[in-house]
């Protein structure tokens, strides 16, 4: 009996992923543990992380293209670019709040410059500036990009 409704879930996953989630959370609260569909739910407890470290990357991605912008286009500085800036550090904020071991991606100097150059080919793109316009490696600190107060002056 057990295998019939395990596979009966396993189906609800490709049929519908929320009933699924919903029938899972169920089996969870009831204690039914070998009804599980373990593979898909140990599968989803990854991404979850994985979706944790995505939004990181991609606030702090935010953060710094708009950064560039204000350091290599001051010209064009803007009330907008200062809000995102702003919320996208506070989304950094609340997001290593509640998860304090994301904090060791900040602190992973591959992980800061992959992310930095795909915001320095995001403010390229958005600037039309030259590649070479914008520095190679970072030129923010961790505490710098996380720093509310903190604005690049223009490139001299």
């Amino acid at each position: 009996m057990k295998s019939i409704e395990l596979q009966m879930l396993k189906t609800l996953y490709e049929q519908d992923f929320y009933a699924w989630v919903e029938q899972t959370a169920a089996l969870l609260q009831s204690h039914q543990w070998d009804t599980l569909d373990l593979e898909h739910l140990i599968e989803e407890v990854v991404d979850l992380g994985k979706s944790q470290q995505r939004a990181l990357q991609s606030a702090l991605r935010l953060v710094l293209s708009h950064l560039l912008k204000w350091k290599y286009q001051s010209e064009r500085r803007s009330h907008s670019w200062q809000v995102t800036i702003t919320r996208e550090r506070l989304n950094i904020d609340e997001l290593l709040q509640e998860s304090l071991s994301l904090r060791r991606f900040l602190n992973d100097a591959e992980w800061i410059n992959t992310t930095y150059q795909r915001a320095r080919q995001e403010a390229m793109v958005e600037t039309g500036l030259l590649e070479d316009d914008f520095a190679i490696a970072c030129p923010f600190s961790v505490d710098e990009i996380l720093d509310l107060d903190f604005y690049p002056n223009a490139e001299e």
